[in-house]
């Protein structure tokens, strides 16, 4: 299913595609910084560095929204366009979907797989809408495709994990 609610809160103007837009990015951003966190509870710093950076690219990306719209603080989103299980936007990372001691490589699937979902979202609004929205619809599109294509770099650059990556010998015990 498309993460597209088609009969849901569509953006009528520019200025309501925008708002939804830069609230999935500033979304996307808090996720990425929440699985840091986790990441970092955990002492997986490596991975905490990398959810750190997607975050940053998020936000750079929201930033980059206002800009051209000219607004110098994000507007409240007029509703949200998208449909997923949650109500959590396309480029939002599931919090179940972390492992404490996952490796790059994964975080990377899972930004991958996020960008995906942005891509198939804006091209699926694209075809839902016309004029002026339609147009910035695949324009964002275009632009969250450029992000697939870094994180499959990025991903090509990193060791895929063993098997047993997630065999812990001294796994955390908990005591009530």
């Amino acid at each position: 299913m498309s993460a597209l609610a088609a009969s849901r809160n569509m953006p009528a103007t520019l200025d309501d595609f925008m708002a939804q837009a830069i609230a999935m990015e500033h979304e996307a951003a808090l996720r990425y910084e929440e699985l840091a966190d986790t990441m970092e509870t955990h002492n997986n710093v490596e991975v905490a560095q990398l959810f750190r950076r997607m975050a940053a690219i998020e936000r750079k990306h929201a930033a980059e929204l206002m800009s051209q719209m000219g607004w110098s603080a994000a507007p409240v989103a007029p509703g949200t366009i998208w449909e997923r299980d949650g109500g959590e936007g396309p480029e939002s990372v599931a919090s179940d979907s972390v492992h404490y001691l996952m490796q790059p490589y994964h975080a990377l699937q899972l930004a991958l797989a996020n960008e995906q979902r942005a891509v198939q979202f804006f091209a699926d609004l694209a075809v839902s809408t016309d004029g002026v929205v339609r147009h910035a619809a695949r324009t964002l599109e275009a632009e969250e495709r450029e992000h697939v294509a870094l994180v499959k770099e990025w991903l090509a650059r990193v060791p895929k994990p063993a098997e047993d990556w997630a065999e812990d010998p001294d796994p955390p015990r908990y005591t009530d």
